[in-house]
């Protein structure tokens, strides 16, 4: 194990440079490097997503039954959903629902270009 200032998460998308630009366009990351067009890595916070494409060693080595966007997403922490709902629609990006409450806060979820969930999350007062 390394003392790695990052939490690193995989997405596999189909299009690393469109991938680049949703993340640091519409979502606050900055890119940390780009070999593209296989591979590419945003961070923002403590968090790295290592963008790969087909051709990367990292999609490579994922067996084809879990291949699929979605089945997992990031968590992004906003302070006030409503705005950051209103300001990503205004920009184009679609939602991939609608804004749901719970006990804990309220999320919206949008998917990147590939298909991959990100969460936008507001935690509930006092939580």
């Amino acid at each position: 194990m390394t003392d790695e200032p990052f939490a690193n998460v995989r997405y596999l998308v189909d299009d690393v440079p469109a991938a680049i630009a949703f993340y640091t366009t519409h979502l606050g990351f900055t890119l940390r490097s780009n070999p593209a067009p296989a591979f590419a890595d945003v961070v923002r916070g403590p968090l790295r997503l290592l963008l790969s494409a087909a051709g990367s060693s990292g999609a490579r080595a994922t067996p084809e039954q879990y291949a699929d966007p979605g089945r997992n997403r990031v968590n992004l922490t906003v302070v006030d959903l409503d705005a950051e709902v209103d300001r990503l629609r205004a920009a184009g990006v679609p939602f991939a629902s609608d804004v749901v409450s719970g006990p804990g806060g309220r999320q919206a979820l949008v998917a990147d270009p590939a298909g991959n969930l990100v969460e936008l999350f507001e935690p509930a007062a006092g939580a």
